[in-house]
């Protein structure tokens, strides 16, 4: 049996950061990453946009007070104040120690880290490197993980958090390269698996975002919190899904219906395209409801609108948002300095996930926690989004929560001793897991299956919700996973068999898709990126409070949490 003092699964900003810390805190201890791609693979590397901090460089008027007020005006109220005053406090911090580490942010003329504007924001505080931060921050993390010698699984995939007796104890893992079966046991096992964007047709999610963390939570019986509340980026290039960053519009591009209108002016008259993303992506789902929507011949009617940087002209796009161009220009042939880009809302984010204390240590109920597991990242709910995410704020979140959790981690782990595992059943049950897919005789092909699954959710528990279709999409779900056992896989081999994982990664996007479809039907409101068309009001009174949602093969079990309130009281939100 493998054995770490502390096993960290996921290898994105969370995870690396999270283990950095507890190596910088606690050299002596034994830590490793374990990650299904190799780690400057992971999601972290896709995103664009920036890094909210109020470093003050552009505008000084701004404070970790402003911060912390958009943040929570921007979660309609629903975010853990006492983790979001964390979050902004330590914002300026975090990037000046990523800066210390060798990332390359973008500058302005003097030197110091440039600033720009983002959605929802109401000061210039978001830090970047152009339109590529996550990858800027990702590599460097990554090379500070062998400076410091943390063990690297990569190309691993974990099958099963082993949590038994409240206390989770370590994973169950097998190399991709040969479904070579290990169990690893360690003082502390931490998730920083990112989220769920694939149990969506249309995402901006990369093919391994399949809430794998999300489901071993569920099925080891820890409750989910908040998946009602997923986030759909308003600016997803249509028809391909891809993310046309938030910073194309923080550098100034307009949002044009087939009229050539710029409509958010009928939406959010001051903040325009920076309003917050909920409100820009019902927006333009209500802009192509009504008919003035682009076809691909420019004519109204059609399923997209605009994204218009032409004004901008060549220089800017080119230094600012080269990576926009060049995704523009590659997948669809436009030319963004001469052609405006076609986009869509597209699945993007999950502000819920595994329940999590401010020092990252798993909740097993309201007030419990679970021994020796800890989450961060976008896979954990420490609720600083609450019903809706900022931009720029995601980044954030991986740097502080994943220093800070490792931090937690390296003190916790210190006097414990190894958890007792029997190891030969664990080992059993899961090469019996693989044999029995790899045996199995069906007439269904995975594909077949997750792009059902897939269509069902954007139908049924898209942008706009009801009880109608929420219940109908409920029912095709419960067929769909009836479905599972006549999957059959093609590839019967042993050697990088990547039909093994597409279809545990089918199972846990089932899971994942009926938290979501549960979680939203009983909350019977709008707010943040929740919008149900029979129930258009929040209501504070009944639904100011966290979803925690135990799932079992006999229903989901729904309780609910308080949120904690200790700087602003809820009001009604506007832009």
């Amino acid at each position: 049996m493998l054995e770490h003092d502390v096993i960290i699964v996921g290898g994105g900003l969370a995870g690396c950061r999270a283990a950095l810390e507890i190596k910088r805190t606690q050299p002596q201890l034994n830590v490793a990453l374990v990650a299904k791609t190799h780690p400057i693979r992971s999601h972290s590397v896709a995103a664009q946009g920036g890094m909210a901090a109020t470093l003050k460089n552009v505008d000084p008027e701004d404070s970790w007070e402003a911060h912390a007020f958009d943040t929570v005006k921007g979660s309609d109220y629903l975010a853990d104040q006492d983790a979001v005053e964390i979050l902004t406090r330590e914002a300026p911090d975090v990037v000046i120690e990523l800066e210390h580490m060798g990332v390359l942010f973008s500058r302005l003329p003097d030197g110091r880290i440039a600033q720009r504007a983002f959605g929802g924001h109401s000061h210039r505080r978001t830090c970047y490197a152009a339109d590529k931060t996550g990858h800027a921050i990702l590599h460097e993390l990554v090379n500070n993980l062998r400076r410091y010698g943390v063990c690297i699984y990569d190309e691993w995939y974990v099958m099963q958090l082993i949590l038994e007796d409240a206390q989770a104890k370590g994973v169950v893992m097998f190399n991709i390269l040969d479904t070579n079966v290990q169990v690893v046991r360690a003082k502390a096992v931490m998730f920083a698996t990112g989220g769920y964007g694939r149990v969506f047709n249309t995402t901006s999610n990369d093919y391994a975002s399949t809430g794998d963390g999300l489901a071993m939570s569920a099925v080891a019986g820890v409750p989910l919190a908040d998946m009602e509340f997923v986030q759909f980026h308003p600016t997803g290039l249509y028809p391909v899904g891809v993310l046309i960053s938030e910073a194309v519009r923080g550098e100034g591009a307009y949002l044009i219906n087939a009229q050539g209108d710029r409509f958010m002016a009928n939406y959010a008259p001051k903040q325009m395209e920076l309003a917050p993303r909920d409100i820009t992506s019902r927006a333009i789902t209500l802009e192509i409801r009504a008919g003035r929507g682009v076809n691909s011949d420019g004519s109204a009617g059609g399923p997209f609108v605009y994204l218009d940087l032409r004004h901008m002209g060549k220089e800017q796009i080119m230094s600012r948002v080269p990576f926009c161009w060049e995704e523009a220009h590659r997948l669809l042939g436009i030319d963004a300095v001469y052609q405006p880009m076609p986009v869509r809302p597209t699945g993007h984010y999950s502000m819920g996930g595994i329940p999590v204390n401010t020092d990252g240590q798993v909740r097993s109920s309201i007030d419990g926690l679970v021994e020796g597991f800890f989450a961060a990242g976008e896979c954990a709910c420490v609720s600083v989004h609450g019903a809706n995410r900022l931009g720029s704020n995601s980044l954030l979140e991986c740097v502080v929560y994943g220093r800070r959790t490792g931090a937690a981690i390296a003190q916790y782990v210190l006097n414990r001793k190894f958890p007792e595992i029997d190891e030969q059943s664990y080992l059993n049950a899961a090469q019996g897991e693989i044999n029995n897919l790899l045996e199995q005789s069906g007439t269904l092909r995975i594909a077949q299956v997750r792009q059902a699954l897939q269509d069902c959710m954007s139908q049924y528990c898209g942008v706009f919700r009801t009880q109608e279709l929420m219940s109908e999409g409920l029912n095709q779900l419960k067929q769909l996973q009836q479905q599972l056992p006549q999957v059959y896989l093609d590839d019967k081999d042993k050697c990088w068999n990547t039909e093994i994982i597409e279809a545990l990664e089918l199972r846990n996007l089932m899971v994942v898709g009926e938290l979501i479809l549960t979680s939203a039907l009983n909350r019977q409101e709008s707010r943040g990126a929740h919008s149900r068309e029979d129930y258009p009001q929040r209501d504070d009174t009944n639904f100011l409070k966290h979803t925690l949602a135990y799932y079992s093969s006999a229903g989901i079990e729904l309780q609910y949490k308080p949120v904690s309130i200790t700087l602003f009281e809820p009001q009604e939100r506007k832009y």
